[in-house]
């Protein structure tokens, strides 16, 4: 948003929603041409927490192979890495047999943060082209479960309301120690060097892209937690659980994340080492940052949010400089289907997009939730109208990027179900766009029974 100078010289206080930002450089008789946006505040956010976000959000790393040469740490990662790979023997070099094709890989880079926000160190990830394997040749099964955010929710609820203990574990090199039954052959790595350039590598261990690597590593990892006393929580098979009648401990799992929460601080000492000497674990301390989902925690309860991922997705969408807004959509709107000029390819692509990084986002934003799954219907045709009332969204996120869920401590433990029926107002199919009867009748039961307990 552009502040003239004009606009500065009749508005002698800034109007409310302004709140956010700090126009301490503007004055009345100079306003930058070169700054579209006014610099957020920080004033109201304690001095850790400012500096915690400010470091992650400043990171930026390479899109490609060929960015990486103006970086030397990026350089030394991925030399870390072929080590790595070398020394673990997940491949052998041999010719490439005949009949056989070999996928192709790519580098990939990502920058790991300390508790504070600082840069531990930049991690390059050697990934498989997956999507060139042929099933029944090179692979077979392929699923393998994964934390749901509903459940690492419930457990930041509990925690919090418990004062459990809340630590973070990051698996080195987490694929690799898969072993592949299957004869699978990829090309060689950008970067790696041998005396034939013919040579191809022969996968022993699963590698990051490959359509069995995740299934390998889960079963390796689920073996070994089974065989300390661990079970896995039918609803959810990412989460172990260890429960002895006076102490529970929890072990959530997203590929390489590890989770640990409970009463038992002896039993997470006791996993840590043990899953360190197996796996060569990193601890990461107390859990901060979490799929894109900063975690601040103190003594009255847990906040939860994803201002990075909000500023990260106004950015892509060249809407950061746009004017914040204080509501969401107008109380007017009725979308439809006949409304609006449709949408050519292109930008019927940016909007399925966009509206998929906007559901992700609603796990910490409840409050876009109705008017997100309302444009959802949309997705198979939108139009110019659905399309701008997406924008809109994004200007009300912009007004409120760090808001997000807090989980406080005093909470009472109990389940909950709400509807938000709106009277069948949906114009196409004159039903009410959010009522879900089956789904709250359900809870409603679990509610009633374990309200007699």
């Amino acid at each position: 948003m552009r502040l003239q100078q004009h606009f500065l010289e009749d508005l002698p206080t800034f109007p409310i929603y302004l709140q956010d930002f700090d126009v301490s450089n503007f004055n009345n008789s100079v306003v930058s041409t070169k700054l579209d946006v006014p610099f957020l505040n920080y004033n109201s956010l304690s001095k850790f927490f400012k500096n915690t976000i400010l470091l992650i959000s400043s990171a930026e790393k390479p899109r490609n192979y060929e960015e990486v040469f103006q970086y030397p740490p990026w350089i030394c990662a991925m030399k870390k890495q072929l080590k790595a790979l070398q020394d673990n023997g997940t491949w052998s070099l041999t010719t490439l047999p005949t009949g056989k094709s070999a996928i192709g890989c790519r580098w990939v880079y990502k920058i790991k943060h300390h508790t504070n926000g600082s840069i531990e160190r930049y991690k390059a990830r050697l990934i498989a082209k997956g999507y060139n394997q042929i099933e029944g040749l090179d692979f077979l099964d392929t699923f393998a479960p994964i934390a749901k955010l509903t459940t690492l929710r419930l457990l930041l609820a509990l925690a919090a309301t418990q004062n459990w203990t809340l630590k973070q574990l990051d698996v080195n090199n987490v694929f690799l120690h898969g072993d592949l039954d299957e004869e699978v052959y990829m090309q060689l790595p950008q970067g790696f060097h041998t005396s034939s350039p013919n040579l191809v590598c022969r996968l022993k261990k699963s590698l990051y892209g490959l359509k069995q690597a995740g299934r390998k590593w889960y079963a390796k990892l689920s073996n070994f937690l089974l065989s300390h006393n661990y079970k896995i929580f039918t609803a959810d098979h990412s989460l172990f659980l260890k429960h002895d009648g006076k102490h529970i401990m929890t072990l959530l799992v997203y590929v390489d994340d590890i989770i640990l929460t409970g009463n038992n601080p002896m039993e997470i000492f006791a996993i840590t080492s043990l899953l360190y000497n197996l796996f060569h674990i990193k601890n990461l301390g107390d859990l901060t940052y979490f799929l894109g989902i900063k975690v601040a925690r103190n003594v009255i309860g847990i906040h939860l949010s994803q201002r990075k991922y909000v500023l990260d997705l106004l950015k892509d969408t060249g809407m950061l400089g746009c004017a914040p807004t204080p509501t969401l959509m107008l109380h007017n709107v009725k979308l439809s289907t006949k409304k609006g000029t449709p949408l050519g390819d292109a930008e019927s692509t940016a909007y399925r997009r966009l509206i998929g990084r906007l559901i992700y986002l609603t796990n910490t934003r409840p409050d876009i939730s109705f008017f997100v799954n309302h444009l959802i219907q949309f997705v198979s045709h939108p139009t110019s109208e659905h399309h701008q009332a997406a924008m809109r969204i994004l200007h009300y996120l912009k007004r409120t990027p760090s808001k997000g869920i807090f989980l406080h401590s005093q909470s009472l433990i109990q389940l909950k179900a709400y509807s938000d029926s709106d009277w069948a107002t949906c114009p196409e199919t004159h039903k009410s766009i959010t009522s879900f009867s089956g789904g709250v009748s359900n809870l409603l039961e679990i509610q009633e029974t374990t309200d007699h307990m």
